[in-house]
């Protein structure tokens, strides 16, 4: 029996990078998953590659509105939720005097304040015993200049992980975050004006890592696969970090 027969899951950001390898893993072990992204040519593409069991949703995870609708369309279509992977993100590196209060709110609208409301309209549709993960980043583990905005709204992500796996723990609802170092997904790329500084990128966090290398997006899909079945049926309120060292040696 594969670890996922017969759940269903929600990915948010999964047409990309971390959120659609978990969506092919989710699939391989049984699942049938929705994903959402803002663009719908991306989706159309992360459908085709899935192949099977999925559904998209397009929308944009800052607008309550469009949460609303996949909902919506998770309960029309399967009545209920046994797995939300909160995925979607958005990185824009801004030393401190750079940061302006564009920046700041749209950083904390897709990171914090999306992820927070995801969690909050899937809980009615989850079945007891379902899973939450929460990806967050090892930067909110560590002081790095420039990311100031980003690394707050991940460790906004960690703390309600502990206070939602708290409130949810009567319905047997675990809640945890998943905390990557540097993975080579389109997120690195667009932190960068061009592909070679994209690359010296990539060298400086393979450089930072104990491991010498940068993750694969299927390592963290492994990470999120274990954190939404059963094998990780005694973690609750817990942050997998998975980064390669960079935060822990």
């Amino acid at each position: 029996m594969s670890k996922l027969d017969g759940k269903i899951a929600v990915i948010t950001g999964g047409s990309s990078g971390i959120g659609l390898a978990t969506a092919k893993a989710f699939v391989d072990e049984g699942a049938y998953v929705f994903i959402t992204g803002r663009r719908q040519a991306e989706l159309d593409k992360a459908k085709a590659a899935i192949g099977r069991n999925v559904s998209t949703v397009q929308g944009d995870v800052a607008k309550l509105e469009d949460l609303d609708r996949l909902f919506g369309q998770v309960k029309a279509e399967k009545g209920g939720l046994d797995i939300l992977v909160a995925s979607a993100g958005f990185v824009e590196m801004a030393p401190l005097a750079a940061v302006t209060p564009e920046h700041f709110d749209k950083t904390f609208a897709i990171n914090a304040r999306g992820a927070f409301f995801t969690v909050q309209k899937a809980v009615p549709l989850m079945r007891d015993g379902g899973a939450i993960v929460l990806v967050s980043s090892g930067v909110h583990l560590k002081g790095i200049p420039a990311y100031q905005t980003y690394g707050a709204t991940k460790a906004a992500l960690r703390f309600w992980a502990r206070s939602m796996a708290a409130e949810l723990k009567d319905r047997a609802i675990r809640v945890n975050t998943l905390s990557p170092g540097a993975i080579d997904t389109p997120i690195i790329d667009g932190q960068f004006k061009t592909k070679e500084d994209a690359e010296a990128g990539k060298e400086m966090f393979r450089k930072m890592t104990p491991l010498g290398r940068i993750g694969r997006p299927e390592e963290m899909a492994k990470a999120i696969l274990f954190l939404g079945s059963d094998d990780s049926s005694y973690v609750t309120g817990a942050d997998l970090v998975a980064d390669g060292g960079l935060t822990q040696v």
